[in-house]
């Protein structure tokens, strides 16, 4: 089964931040936390083919980085708490803001190789 040609692609960035098809926009894309399913339920697109790498784990650092390396930052010079504060503080936002962007970046990414047509490094 594929999709019909007649109506517009779905939007990547739409599609990957909810995780779903790309092909589509209606069927699931992950089978786990960060797995890809085989294939999507509603159209039968294939996702073997896709591998964002090393992609999403570039863009949640740098974010994550931004973020808790200005909160540090804004932290210190406003209260100057102790050390351990800044650990707490620190260590939350990264861990929560890892967990929170990985999947949604991962399916963007994914949706976008489709977009463009890349099939493991090569454009089609």
């Amino acid at each position: 089964m594929t999709r019909a040609t007649t109506s517009p692609p779905p939007s990547p960035v739409s599609t990957g931040l909810r995780g779903r098809c790309p092909a589509c926009g209606e069927g699931h894309l992950f089978r786990g936390f960060l797995a890809f399913k085989p294939a999507c339920e509603a159209c039968g697109q294939d996702f073997s083919a896709f591998d964002s790498a090393d992609g999403p784990a570039f863009f949640v650092m740098s974010i994550t980085g931004f973020v808790v390396v200005g909160t540090a930052l804004w932290m210190e010079f406003t209260y100057e708490p102790p050390v351990w504060l800044h650990a707490l503080v620190a260590g939350s936002l990264a861990i929560g803001l890892s967990l929170a962007l990985v999947r949604p970046l991962k399916g963007v990414l994914a949706a976008v190789q489709f977009a463009n047509k890349a099939e493991q490094g090569r454009f089609r």
